[in-house]
């Protein structure tokens, strides 16, 4: 039956465009489906590569296995006494106790000074020379009890002849041999003021000549031509600062938690950049009573004898302190330790099939005989692998 377009179903607009997408779809979707069936997967060269030796993690441990596990010797971890030591940092310092001021008892001026800062000096060498007022005014008192002296002495001897006489009477006698006695007094004390003024009360001048009171080198200089010396009521450092750095202090910091380690009369050896290789031989003499409060430390005083003068003042210092007695500690070959990303690990036998367990440990020192301490990590007696970047080297391999 022939239908005319004026005759065919109405259908809504939306019902069209249903229709129209989904055909469309439909024809979008048979390319896809047919690449989809010719398409032939890639080849994955990782899945031809050999399979790579594994490392398991076991309980914070790495494990590895290797094939004829026999080429690789194991070692037993032995006990050996080991010195413990402390590495400590500081400098070179002067005995405080061996300083000596250099001190001008008069007060002046500086005329002349004859050595300077860091100059060798020996004890009653000559070192400044201070005019001083003071000495004027001390030898003019001696004057004067020169003369009071030879006044009552005078007066003293006639009234001894009058009172043997029966001239005067016996007090007068005694207040003479008194006033003698006094001026006698006066008399010692004016000359031994010029004595410690350092003037020759045969020769004076008004200038005072001040000596080294001891041998050694001026670490501190206080005073220059034509300045001010001498003693006031606020205190005086000295004018000069002699040291005898025969013996030196050698100051080290010591951490709060490494102070348990430290005690008096204990063995440093003290090691200084100026002399790569040389050894200088210490004893701690004092334990400072106080800590930094920022860096946690305690100043470790250390007395070191320094005869040839090798240790100069201000020297970087570093220092090993010795343990009184020796400590029984774990070691093992050297080759036994493998460093790996800052840390260093062994490796012991976990069964018979060649598997190995690489355990991180804890090192201490390098000791005689290419062994290594362990602190940490291993027991005594355990077995490890005497080579163990070989063992590394091998899994890595296979």
């Amino acid at each position: 039956m022939n239908m005319t377009t004026s005759e065919l179903p109405l259908r809504d607009s939306s019902t069209t465009s249903r229709i129209f997408i989904q055909r469309l779809a439909t024809i979008g979707l048979m390319p896809s489906l047919f690449l989809a069936g010719c398409k032939k997967d890639a080849p994955n060269p990782s899945a031809e590569a050999p399979a790579s030796t594994q490392v398991v993690e076991t309980g914070g441990s790495n494990t590895v296995t290797v094939k004829n596990p026999a080429r690789f010797s194991l070692v037993a971890s032995v006990s050996e006494p080991v010195v413990g030591t402390l590495e400590v940092t500081g400098s070179v310092n002067p005995d405080v106790s061996r300083e000596i001021p250099v001190l001008s008892l008069a007060n002046g001026r500086v005329v002349a000074l004859h050595v300077g800062l860091g100059d060798t000096v020996r004890k009653g060498q000559l070192v400044m020379e201070v005019q001083s007022p003071d000495v004027t005014t001390a030898f003019n008192a001696y004057l004067k009890a020169v003369n009071d002296e030879h006044l009552t002495l005078v007066t003293l001897d006639r009234d001894k002849l009058l009172y043997d006489k029966g001239a005067i009477p016996k007090s007068q006698l005694e207040a003479a041999q008194a006033g003698d006695d006094d001026a006698r007094a006066d008399l010692t004390a004016t000359q031994q003021q010029l004595k410690i003024f350092g003037v020759d009360k045969d020769h004076p001048s008004d200038t005072v000549k001040i000596y080294a009171p001891a041998s050694g080198v001026i670490i501190s200089q206080n005073v220059t031509n034509a300045a001010a010396a001498g003693i006031t009521y606020s205190g005086s450092t000295g004018s000069l600062t002699i040291a005898d750095l025969s013996h030196v202090w050698v100051i080290v910091d010591v951490f709060e938690n490494d102070l348990k380690n430290v005690h008096l009369g204990q063995h440093a050896d003290i090691r200084l950049n100026a002399y790569p290789g040389k050894t200088f031989s210490g004893t701690i003499s004092d334990i400072g009573a106080q800590l930094d409060p920022s860096l946690r430390t305690a100043k470790v005083r250390i007395q070191v004898q320094n005869p040839n003068g090798e240790l100069r003042l201000g020297m970087f210092a570093t220092g090993t302190l010795m343990a009184s007695k020796a400590e029984q500690v774990t070691v093992v070959p050297s080759g036994a330790v493998l460093q790996l990303h800052d840390r260093s690990f062994v490796f012991v036998p976990a069964d018979n099939n060649g598997t190995f367990r690489r355990v991180q440990v804890q090192t201490g020192k390098t000791l005689d005989g290419n062994m290594v301490e362990i602190r940490s990590g291993l027991s005594i007696g355990q077995q490890v692998v005497a080579n163990a970047l070989s063992l590394q080297n091998t899994a890595d391999q296979e």
